[in-house]
């Protein structure tokens, strides 16, 4: 019997709804070629839904999220509403409400010519950042002090538990074993400047113990990013705290071509997760129907390799990767003269005939 996966789709604000149908229009070849079949819930929050409604979501929302599979999430941002009012809303909210306390972003480069670092071929650009995804000072403890006026204090809190630290150094040790790559591990700190963070290295020293064929290596976060550039060919598994990775992956996602391929999973091992292309809503292309979905493609790859369809996620991944290689897709921006559905449906037709060929 197929297994069936029951899938959450969060279209969301700006350019959400057009790159998840095309994501949804490559899991249903994938679903097709690779025997499993799913079902999807969608939901409507976001910026459109909480003017209408001036509600992020439901009580017993994330509840409802708990019976499913997976999330694939589009977008959520809008230039209406303050700055990270409705991403604390929705995605913040499912993130520290289910747990996901691994945000995982694999920084892979898929077609030399796509690289603005000069020589890099994709064998030299192949790492995975695993950024913990539930604490530091995403928490948002802290506050003002007399706002609006000249004497106005603000205070953020950096929060570090040992738990929340090990499980995701403990995650970025499994996955550098798994990925029998380098077999090599980065803390990504400022431990030097940030005294607290030396509970970051002390995890990774003492952990590290259990793990005698994954060597590591600690890193400042300025010299990283400086040598992301420079050679990022010696990086293999980066783990690095909340701030740190919502930072660093931005870079790795230039370093490896741009924003329209850049997918990740905000993940909790075991349960209901989430997936997104990680370019925001770029609400000034909404409608327009000239942006990549090649990142929220990829963000269906991820989810399926989750949920144990390894070989789809590897077709599909594959596929992103040969029509950028061929320059079928020739860039990763708006102005790749191929219109949105376009590309989801190169992919899709690309994935059944590689497939029918290997069958």
């Amino acid at each position: 019997m197929p297994k069936t996966y029951r899938i959450a789709v969060i279209p969301g604000d700006g350019v959400g709804p057009e790159v998840t149908d095309e994501g949804l229009k490559v899991l249903a070849k994938a679903a097709d070629l690779f025997d499993f079949t799913y079902q999807t819930t969608v939901y409507p929050f976001g910026a459109d839904h909480y003017l209408a409604t001036k509600e992020f979501m439901p009580e017993g929302q994330l509840d409802a999220f708990r019976a499913m599979d997976a999330i694939l999430l589009g977008a959520i941002g809008d230039p209406r509403l303050p700055p990270g009012l409705v991403e604390r809303g929705v995605i913040a909210a499912t993130r520290f409400g289910l747990d996901l306390y691994i945000n995982l972003r694999p920084i892979k480069l898929y077609a030399e010519h796509l690289c603005p670092i000069k020589g890099k071929k994709p064998e030299d650009i192949d790492l995975v950042v695993v950024r913990e995804n539930t604490e530091d000072l995403y928490t948002g403890i802290g506050g003002h002090f007399k706002k609006g006026t000249p004497d106005e204090v603000v205070i953020g809190n950096q929060i570090f538990t040992r738990k929340g630290t090990e499980r995701a150094v403990r995650y970025a040790f499994d996955l550098a074993r798994r990925r029998k790559k380098k077999n090599k591990l980065t803390l990504v700190d400022k431990a030097n400047a940030i005294e607290i963070q030396q509970l970051w290295r002390r995890t990774v020293e003492e952990v590290g113990r259990e793990y005698p064929d994954v060597a590591f290596e600690f890193a400042y976060v300025d010299a990283a990013c400086m040598w992301m550039v420079k050679n990022p060919e010696s990086f293999d598994v980066v783990v690095t705290p909340n701030l740190f990775g919502d930072i660093i992956t931005d870079l790795g996602a230039m370093v490896q071509g741009g924003m329209g391929v850049a997918a990740s999973g905000n993940i909790h091992p075991g349960q209901v997760s989430l997936f997104e292309p990680i370019h925001g809503s770029a609400p000034k292309y909404r409608g327009k129907n000239v942006v990549s979905p090649l990142a929220a493609i990829g963000a269906v790859g991820m989810m399926l390799d989750y949920l144990g369809e390894s070989e789809a996620a590897n077709a599909i991944e594959s596929t992103i990767a040969a029509l950028l290689s061929s320059k079928r897709v020739p860039s990763l921006d708006a102005g790749s003269g191929l219109r949105t559905s376009e590309i989801g449906d190169l992919v899709a037709s690309e994935l059944g005939s590689a497939w029918a060929v290997k069958a």
